[in-house]
């Protein structure tokens, strides 16, 4: 079964997130929704959403899987460049993306959510957020980057050191997200949204997306990620006590 479901509305592709119970980012999850990015900008989509759920978008990283790789670095490091490369597809694309927030997105949903050009998130009782401080993880530069583009720098730095997870309502207040719709509703209004966007003479509106996205791009710059460093902090004693904690508390 795959992990990833491609629908098609016209010239709008919806690419969902399919892995069962909660969408957690593992290397084949992550290589197979870059791969259906790239191959729906190669079959001439003019936009994309990019969906999960139901009740959950996504919630992050694998942590489990992770985990179980115990002291094979060059594993880990393969499962968070495949993390790193289908967002660095989601910041790049040549159409715009949205995101289609039915239920939590924290940490690793969160950062594919910020990737996108535009945020609808189910209203009701779901979180969004980078939490990897409370999992002993320090979100490197260039995602630190990316919350401060979307929410202000004092307010980045003020979620970022807590770690903290808002709900809806206040995602909204922030600008962490544009829209809050019913959960039934999100990927309907995704494709709303992105319909009165293509409406827009097109090469006008890419060529001035893609200099107001510059920065995006340039955030998840290798050098911005260090991820030699994050892996290596990864077997850290505080983070691996927390994160064993977190899979625990998981297992309940």
């Amino acid at each position: 079964m795959t992990c990833v479901e491609t629908l098609t509305h016209g010239d709008i592709v919806e690419i969902k997130l399919a892995r069962a119970p909660v969408n957690a980012l593992n290397p084949a999850l992550c290589n197979a929704t870059r791969e259906a990015i790239e191959q729906a900008v190669l079959h001439g989509a003019h936009g994309i959403v990019l969906s999960g759920g139901p009740k959950v978008f996504s919630a992050g990283l694998d942590v489990p899987y992770l985990l179980s790789l115990g002291d094979q670095r060059d594993h880990l490091l393969l499962a968070w460049q495949a993390f790193f490369g289908l967002n660095r597809a989601l910041a790049s694309s040549p159409v715009p993306v949205v995101a289609a927030i039915a239920g939590h997105a924290p940490a690793g949903g969160c950062v594919m959510a910020l990737c996108c050009d535009y945020r609808v998130m189910a209203s009701g009782n779901y979180s969004i957020g980078l939490n990897e401080t409370q999992v002993g993880l320090v979100a490197p530069e260039g995602i630190q980057r990316l919350m401060r583009r979307v929410v202000g720098t004092y307010r980045a730095e003020r979620l970022l050191v807590a770690g903290a997870l808002v709900d809806a309502q206040t995602a909204l207040s922030i600008g962490l997200v544009d829209e809050l719709v019913e959960i039934d509703a999100v990927a309907e209004r995704a494709r709303a949204w992105l319909q009165q966007l293509l409406s827009l003479p097109r090469s006008a509106m890419l060529q001035t997306r893609a200099l107001a996205r510059a920065d995006l791009v340039e955030a998840l710059r290798p050098e911005h990620i260090e991820l030699d460093r994050f892996v290596e902090s990864w077997y850290s004693q505080d983070t691996q006590t927390a994160l064993k904690a977190l899979v625990a508390k998981l297992g309940k």
